[in-house]
């Protein structure tokens, strides 16, 4: 029974699911923590990483694969020195210390906002790789100085695996220097970070793009006994978390889907590229050749965590008080940009509790918590339904993340969306979507066809209640955003 290996570097953790690369079988899961953050300004060692996918790697007891493939947390900043050694601890994408440099940069290109959309499918803000290089060469000018290679997680992850410097199509479009339109790095635009470093010596820092079935290598003898593995192993090409996810889940033309998480963020998948001039809208590219634009907000499930707290119950406890309370909270509202920041150019945001009359209660407060992170959602839907057009997303809405495990938040959004909301199998779709990625490479298929053979579409679904006044609710929510 051939086996492949899927990893998650998240930001919390590194988890790995091993299935049957025929079936898709889970045949045995594992994770390991990597040190906690605290935005804005968020950094992790890399180290850190391949500790913990070492510590995770053993719990499984598995000791064979035909092949691995990294998903790794998107935009993070890796810098190499010569040597290829580690230079500082990599910036994560919740970092939000180059909020100006982003600004500055959108200034610095002629044409603005509107020519960063057209060059790259994305507007860069505080969490795109580019604008972290921009805060590098300000903040850290001895750093700079010995910056030989720029890698996301993910590369750097499958270099300790290979010893090659690859990424791919999806995790690239992330880093606000590569177009999805185009298929190729924009070094031109890496100019307007340090016009001291030529297009050509960019490019020599830059790693090499894979295509979606094709290898970045095998495991050199040192990462197959850190791992226990064998060595000569494939290594797939790997990718960002959001379009492992969607592989996961099999995302087709026409589906949408939700990520409740530590973010929220909102998908789909589209036959050609799109430019949103808002910046509101990324337009990155996925795992399969297709794209993927998605709207993304800063704050999702740490919202309720936070109202957890406060109300002194657990997040089953919240749940159930919130589903006791009817919908629309009794006028309660939450706008949820807590922790510093809904937004990577909105550093001084906070989040607010409004509405509040004698009706309000415990249940309705956690109500709105729910409802708040909803209703951003919702509004990001609006935004990408904006762009991909009004007719598309009529497909499946696909709920992922941890949210989706909560009994409340699948109710929540499918009363606030008055749509049927799916419900894959599976807790860590992410490591799904790379064990997807590994088995494509093993049987030379697409990875959406063993997507597809694995029953990907598997799920149970949630329905709408009746009766509920959505467009009071979300008028509601808007009006106290302001």
């Amino acid at each position: 029974m051939p086996l492949v290996l899927g990893v998650d570097a998240s930001t919390q953790s590194t988890k790995v699911e091993v299935r049957d690369a025929e079936s898709g079988a889970l045949v045995a899961s594992a994770s390991a923590p990597h040190p906690p953050t605290t935005p804005p300004r968020s950094e992790q060692d890399p180290g850190a990483w391949w500790s913990a996918l070492g510590a995770a790697m053993a719990a499984t007891g598995i000791h064979e694969v035909a092949a691995v493939a990294v998903a790794g947390q998107q935009h993070g900043l890796v810098a190499l020195d010569g040597a290829n050694r580690v230079l500082r601890p990599a910036k994560l994408w919740n970092d939000t210390e180059s909020a100006p440099d982003a600004e500055r940069l959108r200034a610095r290109l002629e044409g603005g906002a509107a020519a960063w959309a057209t060059a790259t499918g994305s507007v860069p803000v505080a969490s795109f790789t580019i604008t972290k290089l921009a805060w590098l060469r300000r903040e850290e000018p001895e750093v700079w100085a010995r910056l030989a290679r720029v890698l996301l997680p993910h590369d750097w992850l499958t270099f300790r695996l290979t010893g090659a410097f690859v990424t791919d199509r999806g995790d690239a479009s992330g880093t606000g220097y590569w177009s999805p339109a185009e298929g190729r790095w924009r070094t031109d635009l890496l100019t307007l970070v340090d016009d001291a470093v030529d297009e050509g010596d960019w490019a020599a820092r830059l790693p090499r793009v894979l295509g979606p079935e094709e290898p970045a290598g095998t495991l050199t003898d040192g990462a197959a006994s850190a791992l226990g593995l064998a060595p000569g192993t494939v290594v797939a090409a790997g990718t960002g978390d959001n379009m492992a996810a969607a592989l996961a889940v099999g995302l087709a033309p026409g589906d949408i889907m939700v990520s409740l998480g530590t973010s929220g963020t909102v998908a789909a998948v589209t036959t050609t590229p799109t430019a949103d001039a808002t910046g509101a809208v990324a337009g990155f590219a996925d795992a399969t050749g297709h794209f993927l634009p998605l709207v993304c907000t800063l704050n999702a499930t740490q919202v309720t965590d936070a109202f957890a707290d406060l109300l002194g119950v657990d997040r089953r406890g919240l749940a159930d008080l919130a589903l006791s309370a009817p919908p629309g909270a009794a006028g309660a509202v939450v706008v949820p940009y807590f922790a510093g920041e809904r937004t990577p150019d909105r550093p001084d945001a906070t989040g607010t509790l409004g509405g509040l009359t004698y009706r309000v209660g415990r249940a309705e407060v956690a109500r709105a918590a729910h409802e708040g992170v909803c209703c951003g959602l919702l509004e990001g839907l609006d935004a990408l339904r904006a762009v991909i057009g009004p007719d598309s997303g009529d497909g499946r809405m696909v709920l992922v993340g941890g949210g989706a495990r909560s009994r409340a938040y699948p109710q929540v959004m499918a009363d606030l969306s008055g749509r049927e909301i799916t419900l894959p199998g599976g807790t860590e779709l992410v490591a799904t979507g790379a064990c997807v990625q590994a088995a494509a490479v093993t049987q030379g298929r697409r990875p959406e066809e063993v997507a597809a053979a694995w029953g990907s579409g598997r799920s149970a679904t949630v329905t709408p209640g009746r009766d509920i006044d959505t467009a009071g609710i979300r008028e509601r929510y808007a009006r106290h955003r302001g």
